[in-house]
């Protein structure tokens, strides 16, 4: 190395520039624009850097290979684009020692490369070698001309041949960097020697592939050939044509179809492509598999409304005990449908635990309508194709489930039913979720567009029904578009109506018990549904019923001398072994640090006795039994709130300061959330601290402030279903829940006494003793 030089820079994205070459490069960057310029102005020279990574568009030093080389400018030719075409021609490989910015243009302090002095016999068989692979490459590639080759290998200095011959090479720009940094001139001629046998390498790999693949062609050419001749010989055999035949039958089909007429223009377009192609193509197969699907799909059969209310109404009723609501908001959809045909129908969302019937419910209001049902359970659907359809270009693509529920249907309006839509995923294949928002927007779901039809589909007459268990997990632009209808849990007393007049009947009848044979008791059933079952549906009711029957019948069967069997709540218990659950699982009538505690989940409502334990220590706060980051913060405000008003009720402050306080939630494997036990944790903390026992037969609900407030909290409705199941007859709510009271069965209201509080203080009083 020599004489230190400072010069503009350009980085290079692709391209290095070797000495004793002339290379034109593309100069558009403004920085490497202003390093030209200053360039041309001085001397004309400037040092030229190969990228690390050709993406990166401000480099630093440090994305900048150090050796690059010193060029000259030969010529500029500005570009249309505003990029300038340059002339370079290298004069010496140098390295970067420093790069700074100025001006906004890169200069760098360079320092010239002089090559390592190297052995003469070395050299001259390293040249000799070097031709000779050079040779072999341009015979094999035929990309360097006679004339070009001639003119390479007449120069005896190796460091000059060497470059000629490495900037006639097809490689990557980092393998010409690798060629660029190498002082000693043999080892340099050796890596380009190296280069070469890599690429004839590939070229040997391309020419096997190559080969390959005219082997399959002259196979393809054969069967085609042969496929000819076979249809020439049965033509003499007066065999009919199956193929052209096929063909004159879709096309009679689209003739008479009633389609859109832009459906049409599209179905003969493809009709007319798929005459002139051979049989046994592949694209054949996807021709005619597409034109089976538009001649399949009902276009314009409609099922004509028959829409009696009074009718509805039976069919609702007999289908289903309770569910008032819903079922009033259904006949007063059908009356507005009656009254207008032209009305466009919001989208229904039957939401509720599992089990109420919200299934059945959807299909209910198909069979009160006249109307075809279609189901598509939306649960795990993860790729978007499954909605919108694979695009037809995809081996083996099919439309997508919406299509292919509509010619299941056979009519353009069924009643839809979308099950467990809150069940719906996304990942990386799309997000369902957004493509069903055209489907069931009734301002854009005249034109829904599938991926494998690629034409328009008019949904606008279908009903679409969806169902969820909960409405956390619904994407907020899809629920806008729907209407909300919830499906809270049963009564005890509605659950027995319905396993006598809907369950028992029905698992008789599957099980094809000859009517008197068997007979189960209303004991026997509030024996299930008090003591076997824990659900707010009537699902594991339905399971439970129909294994006492399976019980009896195998009874009958094994002994002929009986005729008849009564199954009341002993032969339950008998059949079903040990009762599975205790009413509600209050344990204690009265104990210390202890609340009953009323909570809502996905599956109806449900009962936490929170428990809260006192021991020595430094006024720490512990908190378990798995809770997410909301309760977390209620069981902080609760304590704040017992601890801010513990000298109104006789607690002394050492209680907070020489104590740890342990709040646990059970059942710590279930993950729990809310504002809405707020006023259970601070009644159980007050409990603990003052040593006075808790009622634990009055179950409580209510967000709690830190001034001790009460505030209103959602799903009273089956959190008081819940205490009632469990035998609890007396609930403290927040007063400004005395509107939702009416939502509750009368039957339960009459039976349950309700506490309006607005503050603790009021808590307080009713529970603890």
């Amino acid at each position: 190395m020599s004489q230190k030089e400072r010069f503009t820079v350009i980085p290079l994205r692709d391209v290095v520039v070797f000495p004793h070459m002339i290379t034109p490069i593309f100069v558009g960057r403004p920085r490497s624009v202003k390093a030209l310029h200053i360039a041309n102005t001085t001397d004309k020279r400037l040092f030229l850097s190969l990228q690390k990574d050709a993406a990166t568009d401000n480099p630093a030093q440090a994305d900048l290979n150090e050796t690059g080389v010193v060029a000259r400018v030969l010529q500029n030719l500005p570009l249309p684009d505003g990029n300038v075409k340059v002339l370079i021609e290298g004069i010496k490989r140098a390295k970067m020692t420093n790069l700074n910015l100025d001006d906004d243009c890169f200069f760098a302090d360079v320092e010239l490369i002089e090559d390592e002095q190297a052995d003469s016999k070395d050299m001259d068989t390293a040249r000799f070698m070097l031709v000779k692979n050079f040779e072999t490459y341009a015979g094999q590639t035929k990309r360097v001309n006679q004339e070009l080759f001639n003119n390479i290998i007449q120069s005896e200095n190796l460091t000059r041949l060497t470059f000629m011959i490495a900037s006639n090479l097809k490689v990557k720009a980092q393998d010409f960097q690798s060629v660029l940094d190498i002082n000693n001139p043999v080892e340099r001629a050796e890596k380009v020697m190296e280069l070469i046998q890599t690429e004839l390498e590939l070229l040997k790999i391309d020419d096997r592939i190559k080969n390959r693949v005219k082997a399959r062609m002259s196979q393809s050419q054969k069967e085609y050939y042969l496929n000819e001749q076979m249809k020439a010989i049965q033509k003499e055999m007066g065999k009919e044509d199956d193929y052209k035949a096929d063909i004159d039958e879709i096309e009679q089909k689209i003739k008479e179809i009633d389609m859109p007429e832009m459906v049409k223009d599209r179905a003969e377009k493809e009709l007319k492509k798929l005459r002139f192609m051979p049989p046994m193509s592949a694209e054949t197969t996807v021709v005619r598999n597409y034109l089976d699907w538009i001649i399949s799909l009902p276009w314009n059969i409609k099922t004509e409304d028959i829409i009696d209310i009074k009718h509805a109404e039976e069919v609702l009723n007999k289908d289903h005990y309770g569910l008032e609501k819903p079922k009033e908001r259904i006949l007063e959809f059908l009356s507005v449908r009656k009254y207008s045909d032209n009305m466009k129908g919001s989208i229904i969302c039957f939401v509720g635990p599992p089990g109420v019937g919200k299934t059945s419910l959807a299909r209910s209001i198909a069979d009160a309508m006249g109307r075809k049902f279609v189901r598509m359970s939306m649960g795990g659907v993860r790729d978007e194709a499954e909605i919108r359809g694979h695009r037809r270009t995809y081996i083996g693509a099919l439309p997508g489930k919406i299509v292919q529920s509509m010619k299941k249907a056979g009519s353009m309006n069924p009643v839809f039913l979308l099950d467990e839509i809150d069940k719906i995923g996304s990942d990386y294949r799309g997000d369902p979720a957004s493509a069903l928002l055209e489907a069931l927007d009734p301002e854009q779901n005249n034109t829904f567009t599938d991926h494998y039809l690629e034409t328009e589909l008019d949904l606008s007459k279908v009903f679409f029904i969806t169902t969820a268990n909960s409405l956390e997990t619904i994407p907020a632009p899809l629920l806008d578009r729907m209407e909300v209808i919830r499906l809270s849990g049963y009564t005890e007393q509605e659950k027995l109506h319905i396993a006598r007049g809907f369950l028992i009947p029905k698992e008789l009848k599957e099980h094809n018990v000859e009517e008197g044979k068997i007979t189960v008791t209303d004991n026997a059933v509030m024996e299930l549904i008090t003591y076997y079952t824990k659900e707010a549906g009537v699902r594991s009711l339905e399971r439970n019923i129909a294994s006492l029957i399976r019980k009896s019948v195998k009874k009958l069967v094994t002994d002929e001398s009986i005729e008849h069997i009564e199954v009341d709540d002993k032969i339950t218990r008998q059949y079903l072994g040990p009762r599975k659950f205790r009413i509600g699982g209050v344990y204690e009538d009265e104990e210390m640090g202890v609340a009953t505690g009323l909570a809502w989940t996905q599956y109806g409502g449900d009962l936490l006795q929170i428990e809260v334990a006192l021991f020595e220590g430094s006024g720490k706060l512990i908190v378990t039994g798995h809770l997410g980051d909301v309760m977390k913060e209620s069981a902080n405000i609760a304590y704040s709130v017992v601890k801010s008003t513990a000298s109104d009720a006789g607690v002394p402050a050492y209680k907070f300061k020489d104590f740890d306080i342990h709040l646990h939630v059970p059942e710590g494997a279930v993950p729990k959330d809310g504002p809405s036990a707020g006023i259970t944790m601070a009644t159980a903390i007050l409990s603990a601290v003052s040593e006075k026992k808790a009622n634990c037969k009055i179950a409580m609900t209510g967000e709690i402030t830190l001034r001790g407030k009460v505030l209103q909290i959602g799903g009273l409705k089956e959190k008081v279903l819940a205490a009632h199941r469990a035998g609890i007859r007396t609930v403290i709510c927040p007063i400004e829940n005395e509107k939702d009271l009416t939502d509750i069965p009368e039957d339960v209201r009459n039976d349950m006494e309700f506490k309006l509080v607005s503050t603790f203080d009021e808590v307080r009083a009713l529970v603890l003793k």
